[in-house]
């Protein structure tokens, strides 16, 4: 077995973690991260980064489990509060899925680059600063209150994450506090929208990339996939608890440090970028 392997998917599982429901683009930190520590094959790479994010998928569907255990049993019976609830979240699925699935050879071919990475950075990063910045006009307070146009207005948000270096939850947070959500229900509703989105891309992904990997390799995923889950679970908790008290400018400036970080290093040929 090898030891050495098994720790780098340890690291890899933890860059993913930790930065999947943070507004900071987990793309960009687990390129970096691959390139630092010479993780792995480009091919096996990829289906690794896409089947770890499985581990952090499950720890918002451990974290939720009330709640989504409380929908199902309502849909069970019939439930309107419960419909609402699933009706929302496929809505806010479905621009996404749709877009993503028309464009995502074109994305992967073209955008999947250093200076795209880092301009999704710096751009959002701006974007988060003018969105603290301007008056809040609050809502929505409880995730359950939410219309179909609300979840349709996050969904399309969504869209914006296809661009790497974006950030899925940034996309989405930051969309619903300008929708008029509470940062808590714009939180809790990107974490809900995560699971079908990320199920969909994950198991898409891996299927189509079965042939990469072999059952030897199945300790790496694993290793992955167990960090993933935990680092992600504790981050969640923590990114929850801090809201309560403080607003988003701080991941505003590190995504702005993080971006200029990438054009430094692709333009100097230190990092590459480019896979």
């Amino acid at each position: 077995m090898d030891f050495l392997l098994l720790f780098q998917a340890l690291i890899m599982g933890l860059v993913e973690g930790i930065t999947e429901f943070l507004p900071i683009s987990s793309t960009g930190h687990l390129i970096l991260t691959a390139e630092i520590i010479n993780f792995w094959t480009k091919e096996k790479r990829d289906v690794f980064e896409v089947a770890i994010q499985l581990g952090a998928i499950l720890s918002v569907c451990y974290e939720y489990r009330v709640k989504l255990i409380t929908v199902i049993q309502g849909l069970l019976q019939n439930k309107p509060e419960a419909w609402r609830f699933s009706i929302n979240v496929l809505i806010a699925f479905l621009p996404a899925a749709i877009l993503g699935f028309l464009t995502i050879h074109a994305i992967k071919e073209h955008l999947f680059n250093g200076v795209t990475v880092a301009i999704a950075l710096i751009v959002g990063g701006v974007i988060i600063l003018w969105a603290e910045k301007r008056e809040h006009s609050i809502r929505i307070t409880n995730v359950d209150d939410m219309q179909p146009l609300d979840a349709l207005k996050v969904g399309l948000a969504q869209c914006a994450a296809l661009i790497p270096g974006t950030s899925r939850s940034g996309a989405t947070i930051i969309g619903g506090l300008l929708f008029g959500l509470s940062r808590k229900v714009a939180a809790e509703f990107s974490f809900f929208l995560a699971i079908p989105t990320m199920f969909a891309a994950t198991l898409y992904d891996v299927y189509k990339n079965r042939d990469a990997f072999a059952a030897a390799d199945l300790p790496v995923f694993a290793v992955g996939f167990v960090v993933s889950f935990i680092s992600a679970l504790l981050v969640i908790r923590a990114l929850m608890r801090y809201i309560t008290n403080h607003d988003f400018t701080a991941f505003a400036y590190y995504r702005i440090v993080f971006g200029a970080f990438i054009l430094v290093t692709a333009a100097t040929g230190w990092i590459n970028w480019s896979h």
